[in-house]
């Protein structure tokens, strides 16, 4: 990864997880502020409740005019104390000693209180007039609460940053390998087109030495012409989409002669024949499209051919084939051979778009298309035009 991707990497996560990592927060915290809120309610109501029952025993126990006995309560989160008028203990269970009596409700960082206080006839018979209930499970509820809240934000953060992380080489998967792509057919073209101009360059010096002119000549127009080809399927491959073409009825042997005849000069660098067995043929087609096609396979086969064989040019039955007697294509590599930038191995040189561009206007036209292929016995590429048959 360089130092571009790693950036576009890191501001992608930054921002993913930031964003998410922000409005998970805002929600846990409406989510801690509801059960906090919850949690102190229900406390309250718990300690009130056990105020008046406490309150009740000890009115009821006067009205009988027996002693009042304090008795465990029946919820152990919750413990009480009773103070006289003075503040002065005469009961208690409580595990704070420091509680502000004139406070009704209050907290410290373990325990809430809640005071209860009695009517003065009443206090003054049985000298108590403050009932204070206690109790730390709201403080450990909360407690609770925090350390869930936390744990969630933290494990969530980890799953956001993970999944970020994974959509970022996701998405910048495609981009990369377009990149790699860009970066080998730029290689690929800067070695393919140094072969021809090389050769034009020692061809054009020996011409000007008068030596093997008719040679040198030959040599010049075949390094052109690849030099031609390769550019128009650069071209064609950029600026498809924006050049507009037009279907007209072809006479498609006549556009095979015309392309052999291209062709001929460059295989004949290779001591290559190429042999037409044609049947007639008419179409209705784009004509650019039409001769990308011939002009890629006879190419294709040119490229991939030994030296001193021979190239087969069919149309039987409105099948188009092409036939060469080279390296071959493995079968592991004949389903992938149609994608853009792939090529045959590396020696042979080549875009990897001939074939692509092929696949593409035979889709357009919806075209079959298929090979047989042989290593070392050479390779047949077949194209049915059926569909656009005059």
């Amino acid at each position: 990864m360089n130092k571009n991707e790693k950036k576009a990497l890191y501001s992608f996560l930054f921002i993913y997880i930031g964003s998410t990592v922000l409005i998970l927060s805002i929600l846990l915290l409406s989510y801690y502020q509801k059960e906090t809120d919850m949690v102190e309610r229900q406390c309250s109501i718990e300690m009130i409740s056990a105020a008046n029952k406490i309150k009740a025993d000890i009115l009821n126990a006067e009205m009988e005019n027996k002693t009042f006995v304090p008795k465990e309560l029946k919820n152990k989160n919750l413990k009480y104390g009773l103070f006289d008028k003075d503040g002065n203990l005469i009961y208690s269970k409580l595990e704070n000693s420091s509680i502000d009596l004139n406070t009704e409700v209050s907290h410290n960082s373990t325990h809430s209180f809640h005071v209860s206080q009695l009517e003065k006839q009443h206090h003054e018979k049985i000298k108590i007039k403050y009932i204070v209930i206690e109790t730390n499970q709201a403080i450990s509820e909360i407690k609770k609460l925090k350390i869930y809240i936390i744990l969630i934000l933290f494990l969530s953060t980890i799953f956001i940053g993970f999944i970020g992380y994974l959509l970022a080489k996701l998405l910048l998967k495609p981009v990369r390998e377009k990149v790699e792509h860009m970066d080998k057919f730029i290689k690929d073209s800067a070695h393919e087109l140094n072969t021809p101009i090389a050769v034009l360059m020692t061809s054009t010096s020996t011409l000007k030495q008068g030596r093997n002119p008719e040679k040198m000549l030959n040599y010049i127009v075949s390094s052109a012409k690849q030099i031609s080809q390769l550019y128009n399927d650069m071209h064609y491959s950029a600026f498809s989409k924006q050049d507009t073409f037009l279907d007209v009825n072809i006479d498609f042997n006549e556009l095979i002669n015309e392309s052999v005849e291209f062709f001929q000069d460059i295989a004949i660098t290779k001591g290559i024949k190429i042999y037409e067995e044609l049947d007639e043929c008419d179409i209705f087609m784009d004509k650019t499209k039409t001769q990308k096609i011939v002009n890629n396979l006879i190419s294709n086969a040119i490229k991939y051919s030994n030296k001193d064989s021979k190239i087969i040019v069919r149309v039987k039955k409105g099948v188009f084939s092409v036939q060469d007697f080279g390296i071959g294509i493995e079968e592991k590599d004949q389903k992938e051979i149609f994608k853009r930038y792939k090529r045959g191995k590396n020696f042979e040189g080549g875009f990897g778009i001939g074939l692509d561009i092929v696949s593409e206007v035979c889709k357009e036209y919806n075209l079959k298309l298929w090979l047989e292929s042989h290593v070392d016995k050479g390779s047949i590429f077949y194209i049915d035009f059926e569909s656009v048959l005059k």
